[in-house]
């Protein structure tokens, strides 16, 4: 796993960082293993050190579940989160994007959402990504760092 003291580091490098879908269920969810570390991101983007750039892509991702489980008390937790969090911008899907995900997606061998994801944040400025596939370590426009440490 990454430490919080390279996750700081890598935080203060990038002050517009995407972030994976996942995060957003860890930090609601309370991971056991990565509750802490997505705390630190999101109190970081919270205090205004950064900016977290999020595709809209990653709302369908979250709410599959809650959805799934007819957990409405936890799609109101995503609701909640999602729509007042400060300084996080959701970008949506767009056909610049869509472009950029496909060449993504053609160059890296990536799932989609994956390209969706990495191309929302380029166009967006971000120069950093956080994560936990390391499928996403191919990706060579963006600087990716995988939270269990691949």
């Amino acid at each position: 796993m990454v430490s919080a003291q390279h996750l700081e580091g890598f935080l203060r490098r990038h002050p517009v960082v995407g972030l994976d879908s996942n995060l957003l269920i860890y930090l609601i969810e309370e991971h056991p293993e990565y509750h802490r570390l997505t705390e630190k991101v999101f109190g970081s983007i919270e205090a205004g050190r950064n900016t977290g750039v999020c595709s809209t892509l990653s709302l369908l991702e979250v709410l599959v579940q809650p959805y799934r489980e007819s957990n409405d008390e936890l799609v109101d937790q995503f609701y909640a989160l999602l729509t007042t969090y400060p300084h996080i911008r959701w970008i949506d899907l767009s056909i610049g994007i869509a472009d950029l995900g496909a060449q993504l997606r053609a160059k890296y061998q990536l799932k989609t959402p994956d390209a969706i994801l990495a191309a929302t944040s380029i166009e967006a400025g971000a120069t950093g990504f956080i994560g936990n596939d390391s499928q996403l370590k191919r990706i060579s426009e963006l600087d990716i760092l995988i939270l269990s440490g691949d």
